[in-house]
């Protein structure tokens, strides 16, 4: 199940989609928290934060960041670890893993969602931020998430969701099409910098609906899978791993 269809433009099949999101993201690493800091307002961090606690992470577990990318997440699961728990990432990209090394003292590891290099139940929280729309297959990533959980463990996956209101959707594209690609090359003067951002907001407009979404996790073995949303866009998808 393709959480989108091809982007006219940018490639025609999913061959060409892996390729053309780990090149751009390769490419757009040295920017992309710097883009993340100034267009969502310093606020990112904080949310982060909260959605795992929600979620359930707690000091001495284990936590896996997938397409951790320069570590916003992995870094909010270690202050909610505070040293007590293991905390890995894992990424396409090595340009932003690159970067997540440079900060960051966790794990990281070269590998696609669909395909975790990782032995089955090992983790007992496993997060993905924004970054659902980048996979190739939702059930085959769902299905790699539910492996690599032990029994109760807890599923967190964040997204923006594309505005089921009209004046909420004149909003967002407001923001995310027209203006955050440019203040992203203002900011940076990098062109991938504001391709990033006008990508972004394509695979924002063109996924699938959330109860789709909901749908797929269910139907790999998860349990109470539950969507909080906040201001509309902000999407916070959980669910249990079959419990023993």
């Amino acid at each position: 199940m393709r959480p989108h269809e091809s982007i006219a433009g940018r490639y025609e099949d999913d061959e060409g989609k892996r390729k053309f999101v780990r090149d751009l993201f390769n490419r757009g690493a040295p920017h992309y928290d710097r883009i993340g800091r100034v267009g969502f307002f310093g606020t990112g961090h904080l949310h982060r934060r909260r959605a795992l606690e929600r979620a359930g992470l707690r000091p001495g577990m284990d936590a896996l960041d997938v397409a951790c990318g320069t570590g916003a997440v992995t870094r909010a699961m270690l202050e909610v670890l505070g040293g007590k728990g293991r905390v890995c990432g894992v990424d396409p990209s090595e340009g932003m893993l690159g970067e997540a090394r440079k900060s960051l003292s966790a794990e990281f590891h070269l590998g696609q969602a669909e395909a975790l290099p990782f032995p089955d139940a090992s983790f007992d929280f496993l997060a993905m931020g924004y970054a659902l729309r980048h996979v190739a297959d939702l059930k085959r990533a769902f299905a790699e998430y539910h492996r690599v959980l032990r029994p109760g463990g807890r599923l967190l996956i964040l997204e923006i969701s594309r505005p089921q209101t009209r004046f909420g959707l004149v909003l967002s594209r407001l923001y995310f099409r027209d203006l955050l690609p440019g203040i992203s090359w203002l900011i940076t003067g990098s062109a991938d910098a504001r391709l990033m951002m006008s990508y972004y907001w394509e695979t924002i407009d063109a996924c699938v609906p959330p109860a789709a979404i909901l749908e797929a996790v269910q139907g790999t073995g998860f349990q109470n899978v539950q969507r909080h949303i906040e201001l509309g866009i902000f999407s916070a998808y959980t669910g249990l791993a079959n419990l023993p």
